[in-house]
């Protein structure tokens, strides 16, 4: 049986805020691995008119409306897939690293 998606109820703000973390976990220019395997993400991503960039992918900005949500982050620490000091410091852990939202949709392949 496959795992369940989103097995921890998340709202879809938190899975969008969420699938954005873990992009920027994937790429070495936004962050850094530790030794435990858990990603400190040591950038957040600056809007570019309606959307930005997270390494060779483009996520609109209405829907990363999460990174600025002390409340998103206070839900995904307590649920254990961060652990953070908002808004400044924001590691990922292996259980957010391998969490599926069901809404990796929302990340677009870039054009420029």
């Amino acid at each position: 049986m496959p795992p369940k998606t989103n097995p921890l109820k998340l709202n879809p703000l938190q899975c969008k805020t969420l699938v954005l973390f873990q992009e920027l976990a994937r790429h070495p220019e936004t962050s850094n691995t530790l030794e435990t395997g858990e990603k400190v993400l040591n950038t957040l991503p600056k809007p570019h008119g309606n959307h930005f960039h997270v390494g060779d992918k483009v996520m609109m900005s209405k829907d990363a409306s999460g990174l600025a949500n002390p409340a998103v982050w206070a839900a995904l620490e307590r649920k254990g897939l961060i652990r953070s000091t908002f808004p400044h410091a924001l590691t990922l852990t292996l259980a957010g690293q391998d969490y599926d939202t069901g809404m990796a949709g929302i990340l677009h392949g870039s054009d420029h």
